[in-house]
């Protein structure tokens, strides 16, 4: 904004004593936003905070703000989504590969993935 250094010090020390700039809140907002708006798993979350400089701790409180019985129950929908989606796909192993491919890029972790493909090959 072409300002004055000491303006800039001014406005930085004054958005931080009001907790207007606070890691920890915009870490815990952003996991919150992320999983419940675009569904994305923990890999991909904590991938975009490290992108983003989130210090280990901040982190670590912001993937505390997903409850797992939410996570595991989102796993389940999008999971039974993408099945759904793919249910002209005659080759089983293309089938399987496209919903891994689809839940890794969205950040879910892969043993979980695997584990309830294992039981999709089964039925």
């Amino acid at each position: 904004m072409r300002m004055i250094p000491q303006a800039i010090d001014e406005i930085i020390g004054h958005l931080l004593a009001h907790n207007f700039l606070n890691e920890t809140r915009f870490a815990q907002a952003f996991a919150r936003g992320k999983f419940r708006q675009k569904k994305w798993g923990r890999n991909r979350i904590t991938r975009e905070l490290k992108m983003r400089n989130i210090s280990a701790y901040n982190l670590k409180l912001a993937l505390k703000e997903i409850p797992q019985n939410e996570y595991l129950d989102t796993f389940d929908v999008l999971f039974e989504k993408r099945v759904a989606q793919l249910c002209g796909e005659t080759d089983g192993q293309k089938k399987r590969k496209k919903i891994a491919d689809y839940l890794l890029y969205r950040g879910w972790e892969s043993a979980m993935i695997f584990e309830r493909l294992r039981g999709l090959t089964n039925n």
